[in-house]
């Protein structure tokens, strides 16, 4: 098998990994959590590189010649590393590839008022990854920030219909829309943020609109791969998917069929520097 890999430090890739497989129903996955480590929205940029590194390398042991890192904070803090020093240096047939830059492409598409939001964790915020990527696509869009740093423990602890996380959520979206008046689009920055989404809608105005990220990268992804048949043609295609952990698996099929959205079976595996 060469599957595509997709990464995430928890559960929240799986709401990505939902769009792109409706999307590209046709091939192999395989699907890796950290959960050991998570959250990463609080390390530090070398610790999420070390962490993301090594995923990536295992990973691409299984076969994998394309891997999208479905999270945020690991495409904010360990991606450009990956992608300039650490692949060239050892595996330069292979790719990686991160959510932030699709959505970035695409996010001021949706703003009429020129003013988008940003929520995310507080390693993606402080990567300031978001206004800097976006700016090179819509210079004149004002992109305003707000780090939800509970948001993620809370999805993960089944807690995002609980009243503590209705709290949390407008507690955070009134800090961010007190940044701006002319906010018209929210952005939710993190894979974990959908679960969240009832929670979310029922805070925010009317007039402003809510955008996941799940189908911006599967829609990124398909271009990407119409674009890149040399990489497209490596994939097999035999709709084979499997999950792994570096948690329980267990606890893994429990959690994880909640962002799925259906049953899933996993295996664990630990994660070595090399």
């Amino acid at each position: 098998m060469r599957p595509i890999g997709i990464f995430d430090s928890g559960y929240g890739g799986l709401t990505v990994f939902r769009n792109i497989r409706d999307a590209l129903p046709e091939y192999d996955y395989i699907y890796l959590g950290d959960n050991a480590r998570a959250p990463y929205g609080n390390r530090s940029f070398d610790t999420i590189h070390a962490y993301t590194w090594e995923a990536v390398q295992w990973m691409f042991a299984q076969g994998c010649p394309l891997i999208i890192l479905a999270c945020n904070t690991a495409s904010a803090k360990a991606l450009r590393t990956i992608q300039q020093k650490n692949l060239p240096n050892k595996f330069p047939d292979k790719r990686v590839l991160g959510v932030i830059r699709p959505t970035a492409e695409i996010i001021g598409q949706f703003s009429k008022s020129g003013h988008v939001g940003v929520l995310g964790t507080s390693g993606t915020v402080n990567s300031n990854s978001y206004p800097l990527e976006i700016e090179k696509f819509f210079p004149s869009l004002s992109v305003y920030q707000q780090a939800c740093p509970l948001w993620v423990p809370l999805v993960e602890a089944g807690e995002e219909n609980s009243a503590a996380a209705d709290l949390l959520v407008e507690e955070n979206l009134t800090q961010l829309l007190q940044q701006a008046r002319d906010i018209d689009t929210v952005l939710l920055a993190c894979t974990h943020y959908p679960l969240l989404a009832a929670t979310i809608a029922k805070h925010l105005p009317d007039s402003i609109q809510m955008v996941g990220q799940g189908q911006i990268v599967a829609e990124s992804l398909k271009d990407y791969l119409s674009r890149h048949p040399e990489i497209a043609k490596q994939i097999t295609q035999t709709k084979t998917v499997q999950f792994f952990t570096t948690d329980n698996a267990a606890d893994f099929e429990e959690k994880g069929a909640r962002f799925l959205g259906q049953s899933i079976r996993a295996k664990q595996i630990v994660l070595t520097s090399e």
